[in-house]
């Protein structure tokens, strides 16, 4: 557990010293920012006509779109990066399982994720003083728990491709294409039967559907718990099989 701990601090540290994390944050946080000042500014100017108080639905919209965006610019270089430059070779002789390797990594990454989604938080406290009585607080915390659900499952899918390159730009752009596949993914509208079931459980925004109108379903939990756990798998397989080149 103390190699994990370990890994995970230096991974989270290694992020406020990444010109390319700086660029994912300021984008990330600047797009949310514009998106609901635009959307608050446009229902204060239209109140009269449309009565309805905007929701924390004009924040966790979006950012669905860019935690699937942004999520493989922050895994890139985890593993990948040390492939490339042959300290991975370092790291396997080092005392560390190849698990805590991979989860360790996970971990700093996705404490720098929740360290994003915790600066965002700003904005439903705004809009709770700004709508009266206030906003449903229920659906922040489904809407939010669901963020952290899928970025987690993402970032894990992001460690394992990390762990396939020693090039940092192929590993975005091979998680971006797999998470854009699990993202759009589903059946034809006349398609029946067990194949139509599966793909309709394997697309990846589906199951936050359920968060996204206030409610927790166990099943959405689990796909999302299974797919990080599947992520992390792999991503340690993945280093066995270099350990053992």
């Amino acid at each position: 557990m103390r190699n994990l701990w370990t890994i995970a601090r230096r991974e989270y540290k290694l992020y406020f010293i990444s010109p390319v994390a700086y660029v994912v944050a300021f984008l990330f946080l600047l797009v949310i920012g514009y998106f609901f000042f635009s959307e608050v500014t446009t229902a204060v100017a239209y109140s009269m006509y449309y009565p309805t108080a905007p929701g924390v639905e004009i924040l966790i919209s979006p950012m669905v779109t860019l935690i699937l965006f942004t999520m493989p610019a922050l895994t890139m270089r985890l593993v990948a990066e040390e492939n490339r430059t042959g300290t991975m070779e370092l790291l396997l002789t080092a005392p560390v399982k190849d698990w805590e390797l991979v989860v360790g990594k996970w971990m700093g990454s996705f404490l720098f994720a929740l360290t994003l989604l915790a600066a965002t938080f700003i904005y439903p406290i705004v809009l709770n003083f700004l709508v009266d009585p206030g906003i449903d607080q229920g659906l922040v915390f489904s809407g939010y728990l669901g963020l952290i659900l899928m970025t987690g499952s993402l970032l894990a899918v992001g460690v394992a491709i990390s762990a396939l390159f020693s090039n940092q730009v192929a590993a975005f752009f091979v998680s971006l294409a797999l998470v854009l596949a699990v993202w759009i993914i589903r059946p034809a509208a006349s398609a029946t039967g067990t194949g139509s079931d599966v793909l309709s459980y394997l697309n990846l925004v589906d199951h936050f559907l359920t968060f996204y109108r206030g409610t927790i379903d166990l099943s959405d939990v689990v796909y999302y718990l299974s797919l990080t756990t599947l992520g992390l798998v792999l991503g340690t397989v993945f280093v066995e099989i270099r350990r053992w080149r």
